[in-house]
């Protein structure tokens, strides 16, 4: 995994020609010690501070509700959608170069998933519930039915998110498990294996700061 300052990128992730991502990471001058929607309004120019950095325009920018569901939307062509969040979505996909897709989590997990053969990706919001309705193989079915994706060329990344012993539940271990049951070469899943309550300098962490919190963004597109 590769640190800046305010946003990680992942060595998996960076050698596929043409993809774009980031996940970016606490802010430290910026108090979110509220409720989520709130939170979320502060740190709106952070995250497009830090997506202009990627190279991203935030009109290019969709997002799900994220109602810790199994919904994967997928987005094509670019400008398409109707609006830039969809309801009851955890879930995105897209294969239309210039579309990226995002994601917020303050201890669930951030699944990127990447097709290099059929320039197709996808990020997910995966927590205990949403790990437990099997939303990161319900993307690479998405990605298999909409793009013709193979499983077999699929590349996984799972971004810091809570883990053992401060939570009770391995859900980043059942997410290996699922999208390697559900085709992808073990060598191509890749977990990152940072817990997000173990460095509260680079992360927020929704059970350890009880609630009142901000949310990291994971996003990912084709240049």
């Amino acid at each position: 995994m590769i640190e800046s300052p305010l946003v990680e990128t992942f060595p998996a992730l960076e050698a596929i020609d043409g993809l774009v991502h980031g996940f970016i990471v606490r802010h430290p001058d910026i108090d979110v010690k509220a409720d989520r929607e709130t939170a979320l309004r502060r740190l709106e120019e952070h995250h497009v501070d830090q997506l202009k950095e990627l190279g991203i325009d935030r009109e290019h920018l969709v997002t799900g509700e994220q109602v810790h569901g199994n919904n994967v939307v997928s987005v094509d062509p670019a400008g398409s959608a109707e609006s830039t969040r969809f309801p009851e979505t955890d879930g995105l996909a897209t294969a239309t170069a210039g579309q990226f897709l995002g994601i917020f989590v303050a201890d669930c997990g951030a699944v990127f998933l990447a097709d290099p053969a059929k320039r197709a990706c996808a990020v997910v919001h995966s927590g205990k519930k949403g790990t437990e309705q099997g939303i990161a193989p319900e993307a690479i079915r998405v990605m298999q039915n909409k793009y013709g994706s193979r499983a077999e060329d699929l590349v996984v990344q799972l971004a810091p998110c809570i883990r053992p012993p401060v939570y009770e539940i391995d859900f980043a271990a059942q997410i290996v498990s699922d999208c390697i049951a559900a085709g992808v070469p073990e060598t191509q899943v890749h977990d990152c294996g940072v817990c997000t309550s173990s460095d509260l300098g680079r992360y927020y962490s929704y059970r350890v700061e009880l609630g009142q919190t901000g949310r990291l963004f994971a996003v990912v597109g084709w240049a």
